[in-house]
């Protein structure tokens, strides 16, 4: 049984009449008299009871009870990966970076499923652009097979295809290769299969506008051309700019160094993209990425929909891609459940040279409002083709790790690229070793938090996380663990992005899968009681006898757990455990 020793107990409660505490040894309580005032539309009480610090000591006398628990053995619901990281590096060598894979042809199948899921795989995404409503279904199907009997934690994202100009599927191989001065037929004219050096349009308006000269780009850069000549609706072009035309690739047009902006006016949502989505409420998703957001009412339209719709809170992601939404990116961020910085898409409408600077701001606003960010597109794009990655782009996965982003994302190196597993392993290390680096550089420091919370108990909350995670550091704990239903706390602490990991331990199914999107936070799934002592003793129980902490481990222990009693109560708490 784990024992706890040497404990500091931090605990703060606001209840409607007095409680106390039972505490051995030494006691040390203030009530704090407060003036009445509203915060948000809530009353506060002038008397604010048992506001209080507590210090226990000589715990050792006390008589250690024996405790069995009517949980089955392994009911800790833990990612077989992050137990097993755990066992072989420590607390301390634990990625803290989430990866994401799209998941398409290269790696659909259960047993390459499985090897991303063994390579870390955190979040699948599903990119509604391509592949049949079937093709999706299995591979929701194996997902969630795997998390069943292999014991993975994998969330499940869908992605809409979004009012956009793409080329539709060329019903040959994977992707094909426009050699320079080759000349193609873009049209919208539909057909089945393939056609040589042909390219079909999904939009029928893609050419309105278009003139002689003007630059055909590829998915922002992958492939260029120059139309030479227009014959009614179709484009024939020459190009310029060999390279690589994958399946539902974007198309963009240029004129004079500005994009054209031949499809202003279309809805953030197309009727497909509602079709998609009712898809995915059905699958039971974790994740909704929106392709194109305008503004915040495209988000906040959205989520009413969900909210009707689905008796599970899925967690709806914004896309960061285009002019729009960098205009509106505040009020975007706070509207969304986390955001995706999309850079191919990004890279077309803004110049090459701002997109770093961007990427950084970016992510900057994410972590002061809370909000998990993605950083996506061409991370490791040569892997497509190659088995190694060039050296900068090592370099750009590294930079944004550096800059505390959530998640990183592979598009088109897993979902059709030839090393799927390769792609994969390369942002693990990549990201563990920065990772590392950084801590030991000692180049970690806590970010000037804004304030977030309006009503006092979410202040106190900000406040006990952000003082948390410093306590956390300069105590130099192996560990921080989180007792939480809805996950807020957890996303409190890892938004000031700690040394040590975060256990998230909830019994909230649809909490722990969005809190594995979240930097740091190795979410499982337990039992909760309201007894909280109960809660922490039985958890170290268990992570003991699997062999995941161990004599001398420090761990400091958040909670937010909320009685189901009557009495409306908040409660939160830090707590400093040994295990001995």
């Amino acid at each position: 049984m784990a024992v706890v020793g040497d404990s500091l107990f931090l605990s703060r409660q606001i209840f409607a009449k007095k409680h106390g505490f039972l505490v051995k040894n030494q006691f040390y309580g203030v009530s704090v008299r407060i003036p009445s005032r509203t915060y948000s539309g809530i009353r506060v009480r002038d008397r604010i009871e048992c506001v209080r610090s507590t210090l226990q000591v000589n715990l050792e006398e006390e008589v250690k009870v024996s405790r069995s628990f009517p949980f089955p053995e392994g009911f800790l619901g833990m990612d077989v990966v992050s137990e097993r990281e755990l066992k072989e590096k420590g607390f301390m060598g634990m990625r803290k970076t989430k990866l994401v894979c799209t998941i398409g042809p290269a790696c659909s199948s259960l047993e390459e499923l499985e090897r991303l899921a063994l390579g870390g795989m955190n979040i699948a995404r599903l990119n509604m652009c391509h592949n049949s409503r079937e093709w999706h279904s299995d591979v929701i199907r194996n997902i969630k097979k795997l998390n069943e009997e292999k014991g993975f934690c994998i969330s499940l994202m869908i992605d809409t295809e979004g009012s956009q100009m793409h080329m539709v599927d060329h019903g040959g191989a994977s992707s094909v290769k426009a050699e320079d001065g080759s000349i193609w037929l873009f049209t919208n004219e539909k057909f089945d299969g393939s056609r040589p050096f042909t390219v079909q349009a999904n939009y029928e308006g893609f050419s309105e506008g278009i003139t002689v000269g003007d630059e055909l780009v590829i998915d922002g850069g992958m492939a260029s051309f120059e139309v030479i000549q227009k014959v009614g609706n179709d484009l024939r072009c020459k190009c310029i700019d060999p390279g690589l035309l994958l399946p539902r690739a974007k198309l963009s047009f240029w004129r004079d160094g500005k994009l054209v902006g031949n499809n202003f006016g279309l809805p953030t949502l197309s009727t497909k993209d509602w079709a998609d989505i009712d898809f995915g409420v059905s699958e039971g998703v974790d994740f909704i990425a929106v392709s194109f957001v305008k503004d915040a009412n495209d988000i906040k339209h959205l989520k009413d929909y969900l909210s009707k719709r689905s008796s599970d809170f899925i967690r709806v992601l914004a896309k960061v891609e285009s002019l729009e939404s960098l205009g509106n990116l505040e009020d975007i961020v706070e509207a969304s459940d986390g955001i995706m910085v999309a850079r191919g898409d990004l890279g077309v409408q803004i110049p090459l040279e701002q997109i770093p600077a961007v990427q950084e701001e970016i992510v900057h606003i994410c972590r002061q409002l809370n909000k998990p960010v993605i950083v996506a597109s061409q991370l490791l794009e040569s892997m497509i083709e190659y088995p190694t990655p060039t050296r900068a782009e090592v370099a750009d996965v590294s930079e944004v790790v550096r800059q505390y982003a959530d998640a990183l994302m592979l598009s088109g190196e897993s979902a059709v690229g030839s090393y799927a597993d390769k792609a994969l392993s390369v942002l693990r290390m990549a990201s563990g070793r920065m990772e590392l680096w950084s801590r030991q550089e000692n180049r970690h420091s806590l970010l000037s938090q804004c304030q977030l919370g309006v009503a006092l108990p979410d202040r106190i909350a900000e406040q006990i996380c952000d003082c948390s995670v410093e306590m956390a550091n300069n105590l130099g704990v192996d560990a921080i663990f989180v007792y939480t239903r809805q996950g807020h706390m957890a996303s409190l602490v890892s938004r000031n992005r700690p040394n040590p990991p975060i256990f998230a331990f909830t019994d909230n199914s649809s909490t722990r899968m969005a809190l594995n999107l979240q930097w740091g936070v190795i979410p499982l799934h337990v039992e909760l009681s309201d007894d909280m002592e109960d809660n922490i003793q039985k958890t170290f129980d268990l992570l003991k006898t699997r062999g995941m902490v161990k004599e001398g481990d420090v761990v400091l222990v958040i909670a937010d757990v909320t009685p189901t009693c009557a009495t409306p109560s908040v409660f939160q708490s830090i707590k400093v455990k040994t295990v001995v």
